[in-house]
Protein backbone atom coordinates (compact mmCIF):
# COMPACT_ATOMS: atom_id res chain seq x y z
CA UNK A 1 0.00 0.00 0.00
CA UNK A 2 1.44 3.32 -1.04
CA UNK A 3 1.40 6.17 1.46
CA UNK A 4 2.49 8.86 -1.02
CA UNK A 5 -0.86 10.49 -1.73
CA UNK A 6 -0.04 14.14 -0.97
CA UNK A 7 2.61 16.30 0.70
CA UNK A 8 2.71 18.36 3.87
CA UNK A 9 4.30 18.90 7.30
CA UNK A 10 5.26 16.65 10.18
CA UNK A 11 5.04 16.04 13.93
CA UNK A 12 5.79 13.58 16.74
CA UNK A 13 4.22 11.35 19.48
CA UNK A 14 3.96 9.95 22.96
CA UNK A 15 7.31 9.76 24.85
CA UNK A 16 7.88 12.84 27.00
CA UNK A 17 4.47 14.29 26.09
CA UNK A 18 1.89 11.64 26.77
CA UNK A 19 -1.79 12.60 26.64
CA UNK A 20 -1.98 10.80 29.99
CA UNK A 21 0.62 13.11 31.52
CA UNK A 22 -0.24 15.29 34.51
CA UNK A 23 1.39 18.16 32.63
CA UNK A 24 -1.00 17.91 29.67
CA UNK A 25 -3.46 20.71 29.04
CA UNK A 26 -6.74 20.10 30.83
CA UNK A 27 -10.13 19.77 29.21
CA UNK A 28 -10.85 19.25 25.55
CA UNK A 29 -7.25 19.63 24.43
CA UNK A 30 -6.13 16.71 26.57
CA UNK A 31 -9.03 14.53 25.46
CA UNK A 32 -8.42 15.39 21.81
CA UNK A 33 -4.74 14.47 22.16
CA UNK A 34 -5.57 11.16 23.83
CA UNK A 35 -8.07 10.26 21.12
CA UNK A 36 -5.29 10.43 18.51
CA UNK A 37 -2.93 8.14 20.45
CA UNK A 38 -2.47 4.39 20.41
CA UNK A 39 -3.29 2.81 23.77
CA UNK A 40 -2.38 -0.74 24.78
CA UNK A 41 -5.40 -2.35 26.46
CA UNK A 42 -6.62 -5.64 27.81
CA UNK A 43 -9.86 -7.09 26.51
CA UNK A 44 -11.38 -6.58 29.94
CA UNK A 45 -10.69 -2.83 29.71
CA UNK A 46 -12.40 -2.64 26.32
CA UNK A 47 -15.43 -4.54 27.59
CA UNK A 48 -15.69 -2.10 30.52
CA UNK A 49 -15.13 1.03 28.37
CA UNK A 50 -17.95 3.58 28.43
CA UNK A 51 -19.54 6.15 26.13
CA UNK A 52 -21.52 9.24 27.14
CA UNK A 53 -23.72 8.62 24.08
CA UNK A 54 -23.55 6.53 20.90
CA UNK A 55 -21.51 9.14 18.98
CA UNK A 56 -19.13 9.99 21.83
CA UNK A 57 -15.55 8.81 22.17
CA UNK A 58 -14.94 5.66 24.19
CA UNK A 59 -13.30 6.16 27.58
CA UNK A 60 -11.29 3.80 29.78
CA UNK A 61 -11.07 4.95 33.40
CA UNK A 62 -12.43 8.36 32.32
CA UNK A 63 -9.68 8.84 29.71
CA UNK A 64 -10.66 9.03 26.04
CA UNK A 65 -9.13 6.42 23.77
CA UNK A 66 -8.59 6.50 20.04
CA UNK A 67 -6.79 3.56 18.48
CA UNK A 68 -6.15 0.57 20.72
CA UNK A 69 -3.86 -2.45 20.52
CA UNK A 70 -4.56 -5.87 22.03
CA UNK A 71 -2.56 -9.11 22.12
CA UNK A 72 -4.54 -12.32 22.42
CA UNK A 73 -5.11 -15.87 21.21
CA UNK A 74 -7.34 -16.55 18.21
CA UNK A 75 -10.11 -18.83 19.47
CA UNK A 76 -12.05 -18.93 16.20
CA UNK A 77 -11.84 -17.20 12.86
CA UNK A 78 -14.52 -16.91 10.23
CA UNK A 79 -13.73 -15.74 6.71
CA UNK A 80 -16.51 -13.92 4.87
CA UNK A 81 -16.64 -12.21 1.51
CA UNK A 82 -15.59 -8.77 2.71
CA UNK A 83 -14.11 -9.42 6.14
CA UNK A 84 -12.56 -11.91 8.52
CA UNK A 85 -13.92 -12.17 12.08
CA UNK A 86 -11.55 -13.30 14.83
CA UNK A 87 -12.57 -14.14 18.39
CA UNK A 88 -9.69 -13.16 20.66
CA UNK A 89 -8.98 -14.23 24.23
CA UNK A 90 -6.22 -12.54 26.27
CA UNK A 91 -7.02 -14.16 29.61
CA UNK A 92 -9.06 -11.18 30.83
CA UNK A 93 -11.96 -11.65 28.42
CA UNK A 94 -12.99 -12.29 24.83
CA UNK A 95 -13.76 -9.83 22.07
CA UNK A 96 -14.37 -9.92 18.34
CA UNK A 97 -11.86 -8.34 15.94
CA UNK A 98 -13.17 -7.64 12.47
CA UNK A 99 -10.67 -7.18 9.62
CA UNK A 100 -12.16 -5.76 6.41
CA UNK A 101 -10.48 -7.03 3.28
CA UNK A 102 -10.60 -6.56 -0.45
CA UNK A 103 -11.43 -10.01 -1.79
CA UNK A 104 -9.92 -9.10 -5.18
CA UNK A 105 -6.61 -8.04 -3.63
CA UNK A 106 -3.86 -10.65 -3.59
CA UNK A 107 -2.01 -8.51 -1.02
CA UNK A 108 -4.90 -8.70 1.46
CA UNK A 109 -5.37 -12.42 0.88
CA UNK A 110 -1.69 -13.08 1.47
CA UNK A 111 -1.46 -10.82 4.52
CA UNK A 112 -4.39 -12.24 6.48
CA UNK A 113 -4.73 -15.74 5.06
CA UNK A 114 -2.10 -17.27 7.36
CA UNK A 115 -3.76 -16.46 10.68
CA UNK A 116 -5.18 -19.63 12.20
CA UNK A 117 -6.92 -20.70 15.39
CA UNK A 118 -4.78 -20.92 18.55
CA UNK A 119 -2.22 -18.45 17.17
CA UNK A 120 -1.38 -15.36 19.21
CA UNK A 121 -1.84 -12.08 17.36
CA UNK A 122 -1.46 -8.36 17.92
CA UNK A 123 -4.48 -6.38 16.77
CA UNK A 124 -4.59 -2.61 16.26
CA UNK A 125 -7.80 -0.71 15.55
CA UNK A 126 -10.70 1.19 17.08
CA UNK A 127 -13.40 0.04 19.47
CA UNK A 128 -16.86 -0.12 17.91
CA UNK A 129 -20.32 -1.29 18.97
CA UNK A 130 -23.23 -2.71 17.03
CA UNK A 131 -26.26 -3.04 19.24
CA UNK A 132 -25.02 -4.61 22.46
CA UNK A 133 -22.01 -6.24 20.80
CA UNK A 134 -18.53 -4.66 20.94
CA UNK A 135 -15.75 -5.38 18.52
CA UNK A 136 -12.39 -4.03 17.35
CA UNK A 137 -12.53 -2.52 13.87
CA UNK A 138 -9.09 -3.73 12.86
CA UNK A 139 -6.58 -1.73 10.85
CA UNK A 140 -3.59 -4.01 11.49
CA UNK A 141 -3.29 -7.62 12.60
CA UNK A 142 -0.18 -9.80 12.73
CA UNK A 143 0.96 -13.04 14.31
CA UNK A 144 3.17 -12.64 17.40
CA UNK A 145 6.19 -14.90 16.99
CA UNK A 146 7.87 -13.96 20.27
CA UNK A 147 6.11 -15.35 23.38
CA UNK A 148 7.53 -12.47 25.44
CA UNK A 149 5.34 -10.04 23.49
CA UNK A 150 2.27 -11.34 25.31
CA UNK A 151 3.78 -10.53 28.71
CA UNK A 152 5.24 -7.25 27.48
CA UNK A 153 1.81 -6.13 26.30
CA UNK A 154 0.21 -6.89 29.66
CA UNK A 155 2.90 -4.89 31.48
CA UNK A 156 2.58 -2.05 28.99
CA UNK A 157 -1.20 -1.92 29.42
CA UNK A 158 -0.78 -1.82 33.21
CA UNK A 159 1.87 0.93 33.08
CA UNK A 160 -0.20 3.13 30.76
CA UNK A 161 -3.25 2.68 33.01
CA UNK A 162 -1.17 3.78 36.02
CA UNK A 163 0.14 6.81 34.10
CA UNK A 164 -3.40 7.72 33.08
CA UNK A 165 -4.45 7.58 36.73
CA UNK A 166 -1.45 9.24 38.39
CA UNK A 167 0.22 11.21 35.59
CA UNK A 168 3.92 11.66 35.03
CA UNK A 169 6.27 13.17 37.58
CA UNK A 170 7.36 16.68 36.66
CA UNK A 171 10.68 16.14 38.48
CA UNK A 172 13.53 15.24 36.10
CA UNK A 173 15.31 11.92 36.75
CA UNK A 174 18.28 11.97 39.10
CA UNK A 175 21.43 12.99 37.27
CA UNK A 176 19.53 14.43 34.29
CA UNK A 177 21.20 17.39 32.68
CA UNK A 178 19.45 20.75 32.89
CA UNK A 179 22.17 22.64 31.05
CA UNK A 180 21.04 25.23 28.55
CA UNK A 181 23.77 23.94 26.28
CA UNK A 182 21.69 20.89 25.41
CA UNK A 183 21.26 20.72 21.65
CA UNK A 184 17.68 19.46 21.61
CA UNK A 185 14.78 18.68 23.92
CA UNK A 186 14.46 15.40 22.03
CA UNK A 187 18.10 14.28 22.34
CA UNK A 188 17.43 11.83 25.18
CA UNK A 189 14.38 10.43 23.44
CA UNK A 190 16.26 10.02 20.16
CA UNK A 191 19.04 8.17 21.97
CA UNK A 192 16.57 5.73 23.52
CA UNK A 193 14.90 5.24 20.14
CA UNK A 194 18.26 4.42 18.56
CA UNK A 195 18.94 1.71 21.17
CA UNK A 196 15.42 0.31 21.17
CA UNK A 197 15.22 -0.10 17.40
CA UNK A 198 18.84 -0.94 16.65
CA UNK A 199 17.79 -4.39 15.39
CA UNK A 200 15.71 -2.92 12.56
CA UNK A 201 16.95 -2.54 8.97
CA UNK A 202 18.73 0.80 8.31
CA UNK A 203 15.84 2.42 6.44
CA UNK A 204 13.32 1.56 9.16
CA UNK A 205 15.74 2.82 11.83
CA UNK A 206 16.10 6.15 10.05
CA UNK A 207 12.32 6.53 9.72
CA UNK A 208 11.80 5.83 13.43
CA UNK A 209 14.59 8.20 14.49
CA UNK A 210 13.17 10.97 12.30
CA UNK A 211 9.64 10.59 13.70
CA UNK A 212 11.04 10.64 17.26
CA UNK A 213 13.00 13.83 16.57
CA UNK A 214 10.01 15.87 15.41
CA UNK A 215 7.95 18.29 17.56
CA UNK A 216 4.93 16.62 19.09
CA UNK A 217 1.54 16.96 17.42
CA UNK A 218 -1.71 15.08 17.14
CA UNK A 219 -1.38 14.72 13.37
CA UNK A 220 1.98 12.93 13.44
CA UNK A 221 4.61 12.99 10.70
CA UNK A 222 3.60 13.26 7.07
CA UNK A 223 5.05 10.66 4.72
CA UNK A 224 6.52 13.37 2.48
CA UNK A 225 8.54 14.73 5.41
CA UNK A 226 9.79 11.21 6.07
CA UNK A 227 10.75 10.83 2.41
CA UNK A 228 12.72 14.07 2.48
CA UNK A 229 14.48 13.02 5.69
CA UNK A 230 15.66 9.62 4.43
CA UNK A 231 16.77 11.21 1.16
CA UNK A 232 18.51 8.90 -1.25
CA UNK A 233 18.32 5.90 1.09
CA UNK A 234 14.98 4.82 -0.30
CA UNK A 235 12.58 5.50 -3.16
CA UNK A 236 8.85 5.94 -2.64
CA UNK A 237 8.06 2.23 -2.84
CA UNK A 238 10.85 1.26 -0.43
CA UNK A 239 9.71 3.88 2.09
CA UNK A 240 6.10 2.72 1.74
CA UNK A 241 7.15 -0.91 2.27
CA UNK A 242 9.26 0.09 5.30
CA UNK A 243 6.28 1.90 6.85
CA UNK A 244 4.07 -1.13 6.22
CA UNK A 245 6.59 -3.35 8.01
CA UNK A 246 6.83 -0.89 10.92
CA UNK A 247 3.03 -0.87 11.24
CA UNK A 248 2.78 -4.65 10.98
CA UNK A 249 5.35 -4.96 13.77
CA UNK A 250 3.51 -2.41 15.93
CA UNK A 251 6.28 0.23 15.91
CA UNK A 252 4.29 3.00 14.20
CA UNK A 253 0.65 3.66 13.43
CA UNK A 254 -1.30 5.95 11.12
CA UNK A 255 -3.09 8.92 12.69
CA UNK A 256 -5.46 11.30 10.88
CA UNK A 257 -5.09 9.49 7.53
CA UNK A 258 -2.94 6.93 5.74
CA UNK A 259 -0.20 9.51 5.14
CA UNK A 260 0.53 10.59 8.74
CA UNK A 261 2.41 8.42 11.25
CA UNK A 262 3.41 8.37 14.91
CA UNK A 263 5.48 6.08 17.10
CA UNK A 264 3.48 3.48 19.00
CA UNK A 265 5.56 3.75 22.20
Amino acid sequence: MSHFNDYGGGGGFLPGGSPYSSTSSPGAGRNREASHSLRPCTVSQLLKATQAHSDAEWTVDDVEIGQVTVVGQVITNQAQTTNVVYWLDDGSGRIEARQWIDSTSEEDSGKYGGIEENMYVRVTGTLKAFGLKRYINTTQIRVTTDPHEVYFHILEAVSVTIMADRGFSSVPPSGASTSKGSTSAYTGQASKITDQYSHLPPLQQKIVRFIASQPQSEEGVHVSAIARAVGSEGDAQKISDALDHLMDDGHVFSTIDDSHFNLSI
